[in-house]
């Protein structure tokens, strides 16, 4: 291929990844010019695809609509904690499936973890809520953390980065009679920083965008979370819903992700690049 079908051939690659990318952010693009729309410009036709001038007082009624201060402080507690506790789970139980030899039962019990990877969700659904009401748990900030604690995800990264760990570290360690959690602590933990930093990114956006379960566990507006909440900006059937305001509520949902997205973004990158670590 000469160089002028290089240049021809690398300019449809970009124009049709500028097309893709186009199609993907058109709907965000979209929800941000109806938060600053009225309500009656939201049902105007043809649609307005260019800024109003209401967007502070959409972005003050959504906030107001619902109980959204409540909400929000609850969708950041839960995806914080849920996601260090799968970090520090994860984190040890790679290790002691890693380090810890030829333990009985260790296929079993790793076979056992990639199996629960395998159920979804709505099939957990009704037994980890029955053993929720068991424990009286329900409407409480244990019902929505603990059943989401182990990661099968978590432990595959973290044990796929110890195997690739050479030998000689842990030997050398060993020679300088280093304890199990000396070599761990010091050594091995400080090389998962990337590892740690693109699992705790995933994990809190994962936990953050989760409806399903804490619509069923909760049953008070003060347990409720932000997604609860944008559904709850929908006014009944009868009633035309104020589009403006919701795409506004919306806009204030995915600040906190972005936001701890645009922090450790690198993270993600060299976490997965894990041969770019060693």
């Amino acid at each position: 291929m000469n160089t002028k079908k290089k240049k021809v051939h690398k300019m449809y690659i970009y124009i049709a990844l500028t097309l893709l990318t186009l199609i993907v952010a058109f709907p965000l693009y979209y929800a941000i010019i109806t938060s600053t729309l009225s309500m009656q410009e939201t049902y105007m036709y043809p649609p307005k695809f260019l800024p109003s001038t209401h967007f502070i007082g959409n972005i003050v009624a959504a906030w107001k609509s619902v109980n959204m201060s409540r909400m929000m402080f609850n969708s950041v507690f839960i995806s914080t904690v849920v996601a260090l506790a799968k970090v520090f789970i994860s984190l040890f139980a790679a290790f002691a499936l890693t380090y810890f030899g030829k333990f009985k039962g260790k296929a079993l019990l790793f076979g056992v973890i990639l199996s629960v990877q395998m159920l979804p969700l709505p099939v957990r659904i009704v037994p980890t809520f029955a053993l929720m009401k068991d424990f009286g748990w329900v409407n409480t900030y244990f019902a929505i953390t603990i059943p989401f604690f182990a990661t099968t995800t978590g432990i595959l990264l973290y044990r796929q980065f110890f195997l690739q760990v050479p030998n000689s570290i842990s030997d050398a360690a060993r020679i300088d009679g280093a304890t199990s959690w000396r070599f761990f602590w010091s050594i091995l933990f400080p090389m998962t920083k990337n590892v740690t930093a693109a699992l705790f990114i995933i994990e809190f956006i994962f936990i953050w965008g989760q409806y399903l379960w804490p619509l069923i566990v909760t049953n008070s507006s003060d347990m409720r979370v932000v997604q609860i909440g944008v559904k709850m900006m929908l006014a009944s059937e009868a009633q035309a819903a104020q589009w403006n305001v919701i795409m506004a509520g919306s806009l204030l949902v995915i600040l906190p992700p972005l936001a701890v997205f645009l922090v450790f973004h690198r993270s993600i990158l060299k976490g997965f690049g894990l041969k770019e670590e060693k």
